[in-house]
């Protein structure tokens, strides 16, 4: 009876003496390796986040690259404008002066009054391309604020890139 009793209790007798023993060393490798795993699979998360976060604010630069381009055009433009009338409203004047002298040392009534018709001829035109210069000098402000603008926005993003330029760069950057 003590037999059969002791032959009942060795295989939980045993399983006792095998929990007991230290993991083997297959064991603790696959349980390093599982880590391993697991640790690498969080850093490409990671990385995966921060690359899309650099996509995102690339594709922000590109659009407002763009933006700033056609702020820089619309900038030029009006400049451009402006100089054209200013160099028009000039020239106009210059004719009314050469006109007003001509009146002044004209040695007979026909050739005054030719030149009179001239010099009334031209004040209207040289009014309308001042006025035309001072509008366009508006425009040209404008521009102007709204290029500084878009730039302010375009150094942002600038910021924003060296920053997660210095991130990926950095020892285990996340």
């Amino acid at each position: 009876m003590y037999q059969s009793k002791v032959l009942f209790l060795a295989p939980f007798l045993l399983s006792a003496v095998a929990f007991a023993q230290p993991a083997s060393p297959d064991t603790q490798l696959t349980q390093a390796l599982l880590t391993e795993i697991r640790q690498l699979r969080l850093d490409l998360q990671t990385a995966a986040g921060t690359i899309q976060r650099v996509q995102i604010v690339m594709f922000r630069v590109q659009t407002q690259s763009g933006i700033l381009n056609r702020a820089t055009q619309r900038l030029d433009d009006a400049r451009n404008r402006c100089n054209q009338s200013q160099m028009q409203r000039r020239s106009m004047a210059a004719q009314v002066e050469l006109n007003e002298t001509r009146l002044r040392n004209a040695p007979n009534p026909a050739e005054q009054k030719a030149a009179e018709d001239t010099i009334s001829r031209l004040k209207p035109t040289v009014e309308m391309f001042a006025a035309s210069e001072q509008q366009c000098r508006g425009q040209e402000a404008e521009a102007e604020s709204q290029l500084r603008s878009e730039q302010g926005k375009m150094n942002d993003l600038q910021e924003q890139l060296d920053k997660l330029d210095k991130l990926l760069a950095s020892p285990g950057g996340k």
